[in-house]
This record gives C-alpha cells, structure tokens and sequence, in this order.
C-alpha cells in the first residue's frame, strides 16, 4: 500500500453497492461550516457503467434540509477506470483508482474544483475537493463506508 492507499484493480466493480457518506463542507473564506449524513448507492446501468444516486440531509450554518444528487460513472478509457458525468451526460471527471490514489480537476464556470480520491481498505475511501473562484473558497471532504 504505497502511502497508505490500497489499489482497486477495476473502479466499477469496486464502488457498486451502498455507501454510508459523511461529508464536511468548509467555507475558508467565511469561517462557515456544513455536514451532510446519507447514504449513496452504486447501481448498475443498462450498457455499462453506474449509476450514483446520493440523498441525505445537508445542515448548513443551523439549518437542516433534504440533499440529493445523481452521477453517472461509465467504462474509462483505460481498464479498470471510470469516466465520471453529471445526471444529463455533460463530463465531471476521469477516475482511476488502480493505485488507491487519484487527483482531478473540473472547471465550473469561473471556478476551478481539485479532486484527490483516495481508498483506504475495501470498505473505505475518501475524496477531498478544494473549490476555488472569485466568489468560492470551499474544502469539501467526504468519506464513504461500505454497508453491508
């Protein structure tokens, strides 16, 4: 386990099933902070790949409310790899975990999102997204636990 991480040999094969997820949302900028508690499940596709339907309950600043979002994570280009969509098909990011470590990065309008996705064992990985812009300063970290 070089540093620490532990190498999936296919990232799909890997991620299919239900995932506990907490996530901690810091504002750098603002001093402010938020959590998210639920649940994600990795269900297959039809033609491959899966789908990655997320719902909970995201507390920002006192105020809790429902949170969802659905990705699509499809065949890579290399093996074992993962090409990672937004619910209407447009690209997020590449995803390869054949090293238990991977960086990406999404630009968004005027901000940039830098991704690192580390796995910890079979039933733990993490990702870190550092969101900067003109208007964000944001450090979101989700760690993901296997149910079941």
């Amino acid at each position: 386990m070089p540093g620490g991480w532990w190498p999936v040999e296919d990232v799909l094969t890997h991620l299919a099933g239900r995932w506990r997820v907490e996530r901690t949302v810091r504002d750098l900028a603002g001093g402010g902070e938020g959590h998210f508690h639920g649940t994600t499940l990795f269900s297959p596709l039809d033609g491959g790949g899966l789908l990655h339907q997320e719902s909970g309950t995201f507390t920002w600043q006192g105020v809790s409310r429902p949170a969802e979002r659905t990705l699509r994570f499809l065949p890579g280009r290399a093996p074992g790899t993962a090409d990672v969509r937004f619910a209407d098909g447009r690209p997020f990011h590449d995803l390869d975990l054949t090293k238990g470590r991977h960086t990406a990065d999404h630009p968004c309008s005027a901000d940039l999102y830098l991704g690192e996705f580390t796995v910890r064992d079979a039933d733990h990985w993490r990702t870190v997204w550092r969101v900067g812009g003109p208007a964000k300063d944001l450090l979101l970290t989700t760690d993901y636990t296997r149910v079941g």
